[in-house]
């Protein structure tokens, strides 16, 4: 079998964590940082972070219309927390400068979950990965607002509120699975969502 080409956007946040996920799972991984980076690649991930700190820096390499073009041609993304942001149509409470990917017919709400002092752990069962629910930590985690028709929720809380969506070869996430040990999430965008 192919080894999967994963690329991981390395302008802000937690990218050296999903790196190490996916090299763990026998992919071959590529920081990113300008458009010529993406070529080629199977998937790539827009890790955590600062989500107004990373609409900069994708504006300043010159990242937007690249990532939008390699997506629209078939290139899997999976964002996480502030990549989930990123990834969104709509961006409730976003800077004025601060422009959305727009690859998922979503709305979502920047920090619902409250501030870094609110951050917590916890289990969620996720559709398609076996083995019981998926470790997750929240860190001023964004809500999924409202889902167009063509969004599956794969995750939700208790309260059913959104956790995971996919829409096509598009993946987000509310919370961090590259800060846990646990690696399913990770599997699952490479078996799932890039080998789809």
């Amino acid at each position: 079998m192919t080894r999967k080409r994963i690329g991981v956007l390395a302008l802000q946040g937690a990218f050296r964590e999903h790196r190490r996920m996916f090299e763990g799972l026998g992919a071959d991984t590529r920081l990113v940082r300008w458009p010529a980076e993406l070529d080629g690649l199977d998937g790539l991930v827009i890790p955590g972070g600062e989500s107004t700190a990373i609409a900069k820096l994708l504006a300043i390499h010159g990242l937007y219309e690249p990532l939008r073009a390699a997506h629209a041609a078939g290139m899997a993304v999976f964002g996480t927390c502030a990549g989930a942001i990123l990834m969104a149509r709509d961006i409730e409470g976003a800077r004025p400068d601060q422009e959305p990917l727009a690859l998922m017919d979503v709305r979502i709400r920047r920090n619902a979950y409250g501030r870094q002092i609110d951050s917590f752990e916890t289990a969620v069962p996720f559709d398609g990965v076996a083995g019981g629910p998926v470790k997750a930590v929240f860190i001023r985690a964004p809500r999924f607002a409202d889902l167009g028709p063509g969004v599956q929720v794969l995750a939700a809380g208790d309260d059913g509120e959104p956790l995971a969506v996919r829409e096509g070869r598009a993946l987000a996430v509310a919370f961090h699975p590259e800060l846990t040990d646990d690696d399913r999430v990770h599997a699952y965008f490479l078996e799932s969502v890039v080998g789809a």
